[in-house]
């Protein structure tokens, strides 16, 4: 099971590097060729996310991406490192960005605008990917994307 491993700074324009490295390890893996746009659009998109709730919620920590070859199936996994705990008491910002349910009480508008892109970007990856699971934690998120891998 070869896994490679890519961490970088939240940085937008490390997500490009992202999504052209992620392709090429899919097309030694064996995932379908007409396959691999979809693949490097749901990498760039949960990268992307990614990116946003590290610079939104001031964590420093790499981004963190998996990319894993078994024997008939291709899988990334994009990891954040910002945590769902509340901090004072108070419900964490980035929770509707993940898929949770708004924080009660308004929200200022860059909250907002961070929200919805989370949100949309949850949408695009779900409308690429066939196998998608999303995972919360105390410390950090993560997206699984799975893609079947054709026999040489």
């Amino acid at each position: 099971m070869p896994t490679v491993e890519l961490l970088f700074s939240a940085l937008p324009e490390h997500v490009r590097t992202a999504r052209l490295v992620a392709a090429a390890v899919a097309r030694r893996a064996g995932v379908d060729e007409a396959v691999l746009d979809e693949v490097r659009l749901a990498v760039g998109e949960a990268c992307s996310r990614a990116v946003g709730l590290h610079r939104s919620s001031g964590v420093d920590k790499p981004v963190r991406v998996l990319l894993t070859e078994d024997e008939k199936k291709f899988s990334i996994e994009v990891g954040d490192e910002v945590p769902l705990t509340p901090v004072n008491g108070s419900a964490p910002a980035v929770a509707s960005a993940r898929g949770d349910e708004p924080a009660p009480g308004p929200a200022p508008a860059e909250d907002s605008e961070a929200d919805d892109e989370g949100q949309m970007g949850l949408a695009v990856i779900s409308g690429l990917v066939d196998d998608v699971e999303v995972i919360e934690g105390e410390n950090g998120g993560l997206i699984r994307m799975t893609w079947p891998t054709t026999t040489p």
